[in-house]
């Protein structure tokens, strides 16, 4: 089954992707889309993200982290295991196996890359960060790394084309800022929103394609 379904994958992801299109759909309200974000973006940084692929039970699943709460601007949240490109970086790439490897314990060797999908601006971290698709078979035994990753899940990626994931909530931050209306994806009892529902939303246009 895996191998049937990357390989469609693989050539999906060669034709013109669906991008702002398909992140639209899980944007929250009055955020602009990434490429006029850019255009008035100062000092960004690039960063590169893993959405990790495996097969389990005759289905594909995909890897989650939840983040721990800490003062920063993503802090409890939901993602993918991924940070910023470092100078000593090849490409992003290697960034987005790199972090996989520090933040997950997973071993780039093992890292199949299938593709990847639309960048992503953060104008509130001033990241533009580019997902890359990577597939492991099998997937090893993941250990979160105690600083940045409070809990490793996994999800399958069928549950992504039921309607019923797709929800909508308000947020209060820690700042005292309360955003409304904000669709998310109920993955696993958690939620799941901005960029990375974003990037999921991409991911899940694709996935109908097929």
């Amino acid at each position: 089954m895996s191998e049937h379904f990357i390989d469609r994958l693989q050539s999906a992801l060669k034709n013109k992707l669906p991008g702002e299109k398909a992140h639209a759909d899980l944007m929250p309200i009055n955020r602009s889309f990434s490429q006029e974000a850019l255009k008035r973006a100062i000092d960004y940084r690039k960063s590169a993200v893993g959405i990790v692929l495996f097969e389990e039970a005759n289905s594909i699943r995909c890897v989650l982290i939840q983040r721990p709460q800490y003062e920063g601007t993503h802090g409890g949240q939901v993602s993918f295991p991924g940070g910023k490109m470092d100078a000593t970086d090849v490409d992003l790439e290697y960034t987005a196996k790199r972090e996989c490897m520090e933040e997950i314990d997973l071993e780039p060797s093992l890292m199949r890359t299938v593709g990847r999908l639309s960048e992503v601006y953060i104008p509130v971290s001033k990241f533009l960060v580019q997902p890359y698709i990577f597939f492991v078979d099998p997937l090893p035994s993941l250990k979160p790394d105690e600083r940045e990753v409070d809990e490793i899940f996994t999800f399958e990626i069928d549950n992504l084309l039921n309607s019923t994931r797709l929800k909508r909530i308000d947020l209060k931050f820690k700042n005292g800022f309360k955003q409304k209306d904000i669709p998310y994806f109920d993955i696993e009892g958690r939620v799941v929103w901005g960029a990375t529902a974003m990037i999921l939303s991409e991911f899940k246009a694709i996935l109908k394609s097929l």
